[in-house]
Protein backbone atom coordinates (compact mmCIF):
# COMPACT_ATOMS: atom_id res chain seq x y z
CA UNK A 1 0.00 0.00 0.00
CA UNK A 2 1.36 3.37 -1.07
CA UNK A 3 0.84 6.20 1.45
CA UNK A 4 0.63 9.86 0.50
CA UNK A 5 0.04 13.06 2.46
CA UNK A 6 -3.01 15.13 1.51
CA UNK A 7 -3.49 18.63 2.96
CA UNK A 8 -6.38 21.11 3.06
CA UNK A 9 -4.64 24.50 3.29
CA UNK A 10 -7.85 26.53 2.93
CA UNK A 11 -8.59 25.49 6.51
CA UNK A 12 -5.63 27.58 7.66
CA UNK A 13 -2.02 27.20 6.52
CA UNK A 14 0.69 29.45 5.17
CA UNK A 15 3.15 28.42 2.48
CA UNK A 16 5.84 28.00 5.16
CA UNK A 17 3.59 25.55 7.02
CA UNK A 18 3.02 23.53 3.86
CA UNK A 19 6.74 23.54 3.15
CA UNK A 20 7.48 22.11 6.61
CA UNK A 21 4.94 19.34 6.08
CA UNK A 22 6.23 18.51 2.59
CA UNK A 23 9.85 18.44 3.71
CA UNK A 24 9.01 16.32 6.76
CA UNK A 25 7.07 13.86 4.59
CA UNK A 26 10.02 13.68 2.21
CA UNK A 27 12.59 13.22 4.97
CA UNK A 28 10.61 10.45 6.67
CA UNK A 29 10.74 8.40 3.49
CA UNK A 30 7.42 6.65 4.13
CA UNK A 31 5.26 8.83 1.89
CA UNK A 32 5.53 8.88 -1.89
CA UNK A 33 3.83 12.23 -2.44
CA UNK A 34 2.57 15.50 -1.01
CA UNK A 35 -0.81 16.57 -2.35
CA UNK A 36 -3.02 19.52 -1.58
CA UNK A 37 -6.59 20.59 -2.23
CA UNK A 38 -7.50 23.44 -4.57
CA UNK A 39 -9.84 25.69 -2.59
CA UNK A 40 -10.02 29.40 -1.88
CA UNK A 41 -12.45 29.39 1.05
CA UNK A 42 -12.51 27.63 4.40
CA UNK A 43 -15.14 25.08 5.32
CA UNK A 44 -16.75 24.64 8.72
CA UNK A 45 -16.00 26.39 11.98
CA UNK A 46 -12.35 27.29 11.49
CA UNK A 47 -10.88 30.76 10.96
CA UNK A 48 -9.05 29.85 7.77
CA UNK A 49 -6.26 32.25 8.75
CA UNK A 50 -3.97 33.41 7.28
CA UNK A 51 -6.12 32.82 4.21
CA UNK A 52 -5.96 30.67 1.10
CA UNK A 53 -2.90 29.78 -0.90
CA UNK A 54 -3.09 28.98 -4.60
CA UNK A 55 -2.50 25.31 -5.37
CA UNK A 56 -0.19 25.69 -8.36
CA UNK A 57 1.78 28.60 -6.92
CA UNK A 58 2.32 26.48 -3.82
CA UNK A 59 3.43 23.47 -5.85
CA UNK A 60 5.79 25.64 -7.90
CA UNK A 61 7.50 26.72 -4.69
CA UNK A 62 7.63 23.18 -3.33
CA UNK A 63 9.03 21.96 -6.64
CA UNK A 64 12.15 24.04 -5.98
CA UNK A 65 12.38 23.33 -2.24
CA UNK A 66 11.98 19.55 -2.27
CA UNK A 67 13.88 16.99 -4.29
CA UNK A 68 12.26 13.53 -4.33
CA UNK A 69 8.66 13.60 -3.15
CA UNK A 70 5.98 13.73 -5.83
CA UNK A 71 3.58 16.69 -5.92
CA UNK A 72 -0.04 17.04 -6.96
CA UNK A 73 -3.61 18.13 -6.42
CA UNK A 74 -6.81 16.47 -5.24
CA UNK A 75 -8.38 18.02 -7.21
CA UNK A 76 -7.60 21.11 -9.26
CA UNK A 77 -10.92 22.86 -9.89
CA UNK A 78 -11.73 23.13 -13.60
CA UNK A 79 -13.79 26.25 -12.84
CA UNK A 80 -10.74 28.18 -11.61
CA UNK A 81 -8.60 28.16 -14.75
CA UNK A 82 -8.77 28.14 -18.54
CA UNK A 83 -7.49 24.81 -19.87
CA UNK A 84 -4.73 26.24 -22.06
CA UNK A 85 -3.36 28.30 -19.20
CA UNK A 86 -3.65 25.32 -16.86
CA UNK A 87 -1.69 23.11 -19.25
CA UNK A 88 1.11 25.70 -19.27
CA UNK A 89 1.10 26.03 -15.46
CA UNK A 90 1.24 22.30 -14.78
CA UNK A 91 3.90 21.65 -17.43
CA UNK A 92 6.03 24.44 -15.99
CA UNK A 93 5.76 23.14 -12.43
CA UNK A 94 6.60 19.65 -13.69
CA UNK A 95 9.76 21.04 -15.29
CA UNK A 96 10.59 22.98 -12.12
CA UNK A 97 10.31 19.78 -10.09
CA UNK A 98 12.35 17.65 -12.45
CA UNK A 99 9.30 15.60 -13.43
CA UNK A 100 7.54 14.97 -10.10
CA UNK A 101 4.04 16.36 -10.78
CA UNK A 102 0.75 14.46 -10.84
CA UNK A 103 -2.39 16.17 -12.07
CA UNK A 104 -5.79 15.69 -10.47
CA UNK A 105 -8.63 17.58 -12.15
CA UNK A 106 -12.21 17.84 -10.92
CA UNK A 107 -15.32 19.73 -11.95
CA UNK A 108 -15.37 22.17 -9.00
CA UNK A 109 -18.27 22.09 -6.57
CA UNK A 110 -17.99 24.72 -3.82
CA UNK A 111 -20.18 27.54 -5.07
CA UNK A 112 -19.56 29.81 -2.08
CA UNK A 113 -15.83 30.13 -2.79
CA UNK A 114 -16.61 31.15 -6.35
CA UNK A 115 -18.95 33.86 -5.11
CA UNK A 116 -16.42 35.05 -2.53
CA UNK A 117 -13.68 35.62 -5.12
CA UNK A 118 -15.70 36.57 -8.21
CA UNK A 119 -15.16 33.30 -10.08
CA UNK A 120 -17.97 32.25 -12.46
CA UNK A 121 -19.77 29.11 -11.29
CA UNK A 122 -21.33 27.54 -14.39
CA UNK A 123 -24.36 25.29 -14.18
CA UNK A 124 -22.90 22.73 -16.60
CA UNK A 125 -19.62 21.71 -14.98
CA UNK A 126 -19.11 18.11 -16.05
CA UNK A 127 -19.04 18.92 -19.74
CA UNK A 128 -16.45 21.61 -19.08
CA UNK A 129 -14.36 19.14 -17.09
CA UNK A 130 -14.44 16.67 -19.97
CA UNK A 131 -13.32 19.32 -22.45
CA UNK A 132 -10.59 20.54 -20.11
CA UNK A 133 -9.16 17.03 -19.78
CA UNK A 134 -9.23 16.61 -23.54
CA UNK A 135 -7.51 19.96 -24.08
CA UNK A 136 -4.84 19.69 -21.38
CA UNK A 137 -3.82 16.15 -22.31
CA UNK A 138 -4.09 16.99 -26.01
CA UNK A 139 -1.72 19.93 -25.64
CA UNK A 140 0.82 17.82 -23.76
CA UNK A 141 0.59 15.01 -26.32
CA UNK A 142 0.98 17.20 -29.40
CA UNK A 143 4.25 16.42 -31.13
CA UNK A 144 7.12 18.90 -31.53
CA UNK A 145 6.50 21.30 -34.39
CA UNK A 146 2.83 20.36 -34.58
CA UNK A 147 -0.16 22.48 -33.53
CA UNK A 148 -3.27 21.66 -31.53
CA UNK A 149 -6.82 22.63 -32.45
CA UNK A 150 -10.01 22.05 -30.50
CA UNK A 151 -13.59 23.09 -31.13
CA UNK A 152 -15.89 22.18 -28.27
CA UNK A 153 -19.03 23.49 -26.66
CA UNK A 154 -17.17 25.53 -24.04
CA UNK A 155 -13.61 26.02 -25.34
CA UNK A 156 -11.95 26.63 -28.70
CA UNK A 157 -8.23 26.53 -29.47
CA UNK A 158 -6.76 27.29 -32.88
CA UNK A 159 -3.21 26.56 -34.05
CA UNK A 160 -1.83 26.32 -30.53
CA UNK A 161 1.92 25.57 -30.47
CA UNK A 162 1.11 23.32 -27.50
CA UNK A 163 4.09 24.53 -25.48
CA UNK A 164 5.74 24.13 -23.06
CA UNK A 165 6.04 20.39 -22.70
CA UNK A 166 6.23 18.71 -19.28
CA UNK A 167 9.48 17.15 -18.12
CA UNK A 168 7.77 13.77 -17.86
CA UNK A 169 6.86 11.92 -21.02
CA UNK A 170 3.41 11.57 -19.44
CA UNK A 171 2.14 13.40 -16.40
CA UNK A 172 -0.11 11.02 -14.43
CA UNK A 173 -3.72 12.19 -14.60
CA UNK A 174 -6.11 11.59 -11.70
CA UNK A 175 -9.88 11.49 -12.06
CA UNK A 176 -12.18 10.78 -9.14
CA UNK A 177 -15.68 10.85 -7.75
CA UNK A 178 -18.72 8.77 -6.96
CA UNK A 179 -20.85 9.34 -10.06
CA UNK A 180 -22.06 5.94 -11.29
CA UNK A 181 -21.88 6.45 -15.06
CA UNK A 182 -20.20 9.59 -16.42
CA UNK A 183 -17.33 9.55 -13.92
CA UNK A 184 -16.19 5.98 -14.73
CA UNK A 185 -16.43 6.78 -18.45
CA UNK A 186 -14.29 9.88 -17.97
CA UNK A 187 -11.72 7.88 -16.01
CA UNK A 188 -11.64 5.28 -18.75
CA UNK A 189 -10.76 7.94 -21.32
CA UNK A 190 -8.23 10.03 -19.46
CA UNK A 191 -7.10 8.65 -16.10
CA UNK A 192 -3.92 6.98 -14.97
CA UNK A 193 -5.38 6.87 -11.47
CA UNK A 194 -8.91 6.78 -10.10
CA UNK A 195 -9.48 8.27 -6.66
CA UNK A 196 -12.41 8.01 -4.26
CA UNK A 197 -12.67 10.64 -1.51
CA UNK A 198 -14.06 9.77 1.91
CA UNK A 199 -16.20 6.70 1.18
CA UNK A 200 -16.62 3.33 2.87
CA UNK A 201 -15.02 0.07 1.83
CA UNK A 202 -18.38 -1.10 0.47
CA UNK A 203 -18.85 2.01 -1.67
CA UNK A 204 -15.22 1.76 -2.76
CA UNK A 205 -15.70 -1.79 -3.99
CA UNK A 206 -18.80 -0.83 -5.97
CA UNK A 207 -17.28 2.23 -7.64
CA UNK A 208 -13.97 0.55 -8.41
CA UNK A 209 -15.99 -2.18 -10.09
CA UNK A 210 -17.82 0.35 -12.26
CA UNK A 211 -14.55 2.02 -13.23
CA UNK A 212 -12.83 -1.25 -14.07
CA UNK A 213 -15.77 -2.22 -16.27
CA UNK A 214 -15.71 1.16 -18.04
CA UNK A 215 -11.96 0.96 -18.60
CA UNK A 216 -12.23 -2.47 -20.19
CA UNK A 217 -15.17 -1.32 -22.31
CA UNK A 218 -12.96 1.50 -23.59
CA UNK A 219 -10.38 -1.01 -24.76
CA UNK A 220 -7.89 -0.60 -21.95
CA UNK A 221 -6.81 -3.05 -19.27
CA UNK A 222 -8.50 -2.38 -15.94
CA UNK A 223 -5.17 -2.84 -14.15
CA UNK A 224 -3.63 -0.02 -16.20
CA UNK A 225 -5.10 2.39 -13.63
CA UNK A 226 -4.05 2.89 -10.02
CA UNK A 227 -7.06 2.77 -7.67
CA UNK A 228 -6.88 4.97 -4.58
CA UNK A 229 -8.79 6.40 -1.63
CA UNK A 230 -8.54 9.65 0.30
CA UNK A 231 -9.37 9.34 4.01
CA UNK A 232 -8.93 11.56 7.04
CA UNK A 233 -6.25 10.25 9.39
CA UNK A 234 -6.01 10.51 13.18
CA UNK A 235 -3.53 8.12 14.80
CA UNK A 236 -2.36 7.93 18.41
CA UNK A 237 -0.12 5.64 20.40
CA UNK A 238 -3.04 5.10 22.77
CA UNK A 239 -6.68 6.14 23.14
CA UNK A 240 -5.76 9.35 24.94
CA UNK A 241 -3.52 10.50 22.11
CA UNK A 242 -6.17 9.64 19.54
CA UNK A 243 -8.70 11.71 21.51
CA UNK A 244 -6.28 14.64 21.76
CA UNK A 245 -5.64 14.65 18.03
CA UNK A 246 -9.35 14.35 17.26
CA UNK A 247 -10.11 17.30 19.53
CA UNK A 248 -7.40 19.36 17.84
CA UNK A 249 -9.23 19.07 14.52
CA UNK A 250 -12.70 19.40 16.01
CA UNK A 251 -13.81 15.86 15.20
CA UNK A 252 -15.39 13.03 17.16
CA UNK A 253 -13.31 9.90 17.67
CA UNK A 254 -16.15 7.49 16.93
CA UNK A 255 -17.03 9.37 13.74
CA UNK A 256 -13.38 9.32 12.64
CA UNK A 257 -13.12 5.60 13.29
CA UNK A 258 -16.29 4.97 11.29
CA UNK A 259 -15.54 7.24 8.34
CA UNK A 260 -11.76 7.57 8.30
CA UNK A 261 -8.52 6.05 9.53
CA UNK A 262 -8.45 6.62 13.28
CA UNK A 263 -7.16 4.79 16.30
CA UNK A 264 -3.93 3.15 17.32
CA UNK A 265 -1.44 2.14 14.62
CA UNK A 266 -2.66 -1.46 14.68
CA UNK A 267 -6.29 -0.35 14.32
CA UNK A 268 -5.44 1.84 11.36
CA UNK A 269 -3.35 -0.88 9.69
CA UNK A 270 -6.30 -3.25 10.02
CA UNK A 271 -8.66 -0.76 8.38
CA UNK A 272 -6.23 0.01 5.57
CA UNK A 273 -6.14 -3.73 4.96
CA UNK A 274 -9.90 -3.71 4.44
CA UNK A 275 -9.52 -1.06 1.73
CA UNK A 276 -6.71 -3.05 0.15
CA UNK A 277 -8.98 -6.09 0.06
CA UNK A 278 -11.46 -4.25 -2.18
CA UNK A 279 -8.77 -3.05 -4.57
CA UNK A 280 -7.29 0.12 -3.13
CA UNK A 281 -3.59 0.44 -3.92
CA UNK A 282 -2.89 3.90 -2.56
CA UNK A 283 -4.18 5.96 0.38
CA UNK A 284 -4.10 9.74 0.55
CA UNK A 285 -3.97 10.53 4.26
CA UNK A 286 -5.90 13.74 4.86
CA UNK A 287 -3.86 15.48 7.56
CA UNK A 288 -5.85 18.32 9.10
CA UNK A 289 -3.52 19.51 11.87
CA UNK A 290 -0.53 20.69 9.85
CA UNK A 291 1.42 21.81 12.92
CA UNK A 292 1.54 18.28 14.35
CA UNK A 293 4.58 16.86 12.60
CA UNK A 294 4.87 14.13 15.25
CA UNK A 295 1.69 12.69 13.74
CA UNK A 296 3.53 12.10 10.46
CA UNK A 297 6.47 10.53 12.28
CA UNK A 298 4.14 8.13 14.11
CA UNK A 299 2.51 7.04 10.84
CA UNK A 300 5.90 6.62 9.20
CA UNK A 301 7.38 4.58 12.04
CA UNK A 302 4.40 2.51 13.21
CA UNK A 303 2.06 2.12 10.23
CA UNK A 304 4.07 2.26 7.00
CA UNK A 305 6.40 -0.64 7.96
CA UNK A 306 3.41 -2.93 8.49
CA UNK A 307 2.01 -2.28 5.01
CA UNK A 308 4.92 -3.69 3.02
Amino acid sequence: MDLRIFTEPQQGASYDTLLRVARTAEELGAFSAFFRSDHYLKMGGVSGLPGPTDAWITLAGLARETSTIRLGTLMTAATFRLPGVLAIQVAQVDAMSGGRVEFGLGAGWYEQEHTAYGIPFPKEKFGRLEEQLEIVTGLWNTGPGETFDFAGTYYRLSESPALPKPAQAKIPVLVGGTGPTRTPALAARFADEFNLPFVSEQDTAAQFGRVREAVEKAGRKADDLVYSNALVVCVGRDDAEVARRAAAIGRDVDELKADGLAGTPDEVVEKIGRYAAVGSQRIYLQVLDLEDLDHLELIASRIAPQLG
